[in-house]
């Protein structure tokens, strides 16, 4: 194919993909189809995962499970479907919940005799669980962890960020003392920064949700908040301190070890698919997506230029075989183009693409190009294990330095609410600003700018002493943001 011709199908091909700074929900709704991560369905609000889409999740999955083995949990598996007179025994989590329940109100012909929620959470199925499984302090702790789907009846959709139904972990765990239980959703939280930061290159920022914010029926609820590329934030997980109320409506019960009746502690928590739209929005560009190396499906693609002649190909598969020690590769050997792979691969965030060719096999060399920033580099194929090894660790340290300073660039501080205002009509990002604590400010800050209370963080410094509404003497500092 003559040279004029490969780059008109590259261009195509990522001029199929609206620029992220004309259009960013146009531009993530094209990366989700055109990288092929997801495809609408004929159910309004629920998309059907592409393979590619669905092993991004399946390799978060492998390393959070990872996670949370190490540190004593056990996986197991409850029904979907929840009576609503189990679900009513807990009136603040019904509450909390009820505009999103589906119901479940016949099966086959015939009416049920009580509705049946589907899941939009499980504390009710554990609560029901520990009640019967749990009598002795020596049954404790319980750290169980669940892989599945739930379903919330949202108004408004948009793929991997909010759907009907969407897949998560959601851990729970039921402990002697309300210390334990506080111990574990801040444990459980320090994980979840891990996989965030380590993994997925995303940088979060740590803290506690405001009584307002909180999750129904839960004491306290932490969470890690991070920073897309547009400026709004995105709620990447969230952990519960449940200390004894749902116990108490439930009635899980132990034997403590001066042989007294105690009810137990309890602790929630879950990240979802939600996270891959956090990727997306972080680190994608107008080529497409942009993945870590930690959970990309291929972190390289080798692309054999010349590929008819001989020798090329059967080279090829032996850096493939020896690659697949150290990572995990694949080898393009179909009859596209090169440009077109290129693009092609591009397009799906493929953390390095190596180039090999005839001039390549007799000089003893590959060609390495890095997707995050572009740059090519050759290298001696003697030293190759190495070098990508080398290179996919430099990438994703990068990619999270680039988000990062996306992060703080994108962060303001205001001291009145007038200056509050004056951020948000020039700019979209974090804004710290201290709050009295009293709830109506936080309500005035919410309608006048439409910016809700992220976090409380674990770790920043008071950015004053008067509260950014009311200028009252302000009691915490407060990343506030709009949010996905």
């Amino acid at each position: 194919m003559a040279k004029s011709d490969k780059n008109e199908k590259n261009e195509r091909n990522v001029e199929s993909i609206t620029n992220r700074d004309v259009d960013f929900a146009k531009w993530y709704t094209d990366i989700v189809t055109k990288a092929e991560l997801a495809d609408y369905t004929s159910i309004r609000g629920c998309v059907a995962l592409r393979p590619y889409g669905y092993a991004l999740w399946e390799n978060i999955q492998k390393n959070l499970d990872q996670r949370l083995k190490e540190t004593g949990h056990e996986n197991v598996y409850l029904p979907m479907f929840i009576p609503e007179s189990l679900l009513q025994k807990e009136k603040d989590h019904v509450e909390g919940f009820a505009p999103e329940v589906a119901w479940v109100t016949a099966g086959g012909s015939e009416p049920l005799t009580e509705r049946l929620c589907v899941r939009p959470t499980s504390e009710t199925l554990f609560c029901e669980l520990y009640a019967g499984i749990i009598h002795s302090y020596r049954d404790l702790p319980k750290l169980y962890n669940q892989w599945c789907s739930v379903v919330r009846w949202e108004k408004t959709t948009r793929p991997f960020l909010r759907t009907l139904e969407f897949l998560w972990q959601e851990g729970h765990t039921a402990h002697e003392t309300e210390d334990e239980a506080e111990a574990e959703a801040v444990r459980i939280l320090e994980i979840y920064s891990q996989l965030c930061e380590s993994a997925l290159a995303m940088p979060v920022i740590k803290g506690q949700k405001t009584e307002k914010e909180r999750f129904a029926g839960a004491k306290t609820t932490y969470t890690i908040e991070a920073l897309m590329h547009d400026g709004k934030a995105l709620q990447a997980g969230t952990t519960h301190n449940f200390g004894d109320g749902f116990a108490r409506a439930f009635g899980i019960q132990y034997t403590d070890r001066g042989n007294q009746l105690r009810y137990v502690s309890q602790s929630s928590w879950g990240v979802s698919t939600r996270l891959i739209g956090g990727i997306i929005m972080t680190h994608g560009d107008d080529n497409g997506l942009v993945l870590p190396p930690g959970i990309a499906p291929t972190q390289v693609m080798i692309i054999p230029v010349a590929q008819h002649k001989e020798g090329v190909l059967e080279a090829a598969r032996q850096l493939r075989d020896r690659l697949a020690l150290v990572c995990r590769v694949a080898l393009d050997d179909s009859d596209k183009t090169p440009g077109w792979k290129f693009s092609e691969h591009e397009m799906k965030g493929i953390p390095i693409r190596l180039e090999f060719g005839p001039r390549d096999m007799e000089n003893q060399q590959a060609v390495l190009a890095r997707r995050d920033t572009g740059e090519k580099r050759t290298v001696a194929l003697e030293r190759l294990e190495d070098e990508v090894s080398a290179l996919l660790a430099e990438i994703r340290a990068s990619m999270y330095q680039k988000a990062l300073d996306n992060q703080r660039r994108k962060t303001f501080t205001a001291s009145t609410l007038a200056e509050f205002e004056a951020i948000l009509r020039d700019n979209t990002g974090f804004i710290q600003a201290m709050w009295c604590g009293d709830q109506a400010c936080e309500d005035l800050i919410k309608e006048k700018t439409a910016a809700t209370s992220r976090c409380l963080p674990f770790e920043g410094e008071a950015v004053g002493d008067r509260c950014v509404c009311c200028g009252r003497p302000a009691k915490h500092m407060v990343y506030w943001g709009k949010a996905y």
